[in-house]
């Protein structure tokens, strides 16, 4: 059987007014890099709300990325990499016990529920890793995700599917103004597939 392919996923949410009284606007963003012959592809997807909340948005984006890797029935190895401690901490330690009680929990009742279980069974299609980055702390493709979700709360607009990516663009333009000079993109991911292909656990990103 053949090995599933690899991709390497920035993930980022905004909610514009976040925990604010009336209809707050929220965006999802991603950068989603796959290893093609020619060298490494690079797609954008986006998602937005009229109403939403940061922790809505997190899930409604991961599940928008995986249920695009495996529209055409792919099972694809994924980093999944976002600094929302409640995506990642959710789907690395609090789901299972959520599905053994019958999607309950001793709390009370599972927020975002309907969320959590669309998000968990589009994860079932693949080899899924769930990776925490501290966000705003330089990390390139974590700020080009951001950024990405800014623009989808604010415009309220969603690519239809995945959209050729403007992540080299943006880089370029961050260079002008002297930032991330020795971040080599395709370096940065080539060392992570190297480690997922060896079959190494990657729990945070520094």
């Amino acid at each position: 059987m053949p090995t599933p392919p690899i991709a390497i996923v920035h993930l980022d949410e905004s909610c514009l007014g976040n925990g604010r009284e009336g209809d707050n606007p929220g965006g999802a963003g991603a950068l989603i890099e796959v290893k093609i012959k020619p060298g490494i592809q690079r797609r954008d997807l986006t998602r937005h709300q009229p109403a939403s909340t940061n922790n809505r948005m997190a899930l409604i984006g991961a599940a928008a990325v995986l249920q695009m890797l495996g529209s055409k029935g792919n099972r694809v190895r994924v980093l999944m990499v976002s600094d929302s401690q409640y995506l990642i901490r959710g789907m690395r330690e609090w789901v299972s016990g959520w599905i053994r009680r019958n999607w309950t929990r001793k709390g009370g009742p599972i927020e975002n529920l309907e969320l959590w279980r669309a998000l968990v069974e589009a994860a079932r299609a693949h080899d899924v890793q769930w990776t925490w980055v501290r966000g705003h702390a330089g990390h390139p493709k974590n700020e080009y995700a951001n950024d990405l979700a800014v623009e989808a709360a604010r415009n309220q607009e969603s690519t239809a599917g995945a959209a050729e990516s403007g992540f080299v663009a943006w880089l370029e333009k961050k260079r002008g103004k002297k930032q991330y000079l020795d971040y080599d993109p395709d370096a940065a991911f080539q060392a992570l597939e190297q480690r997922l292909a060896a079959g190494e656990q990657i729990g945070l990103m520094e």
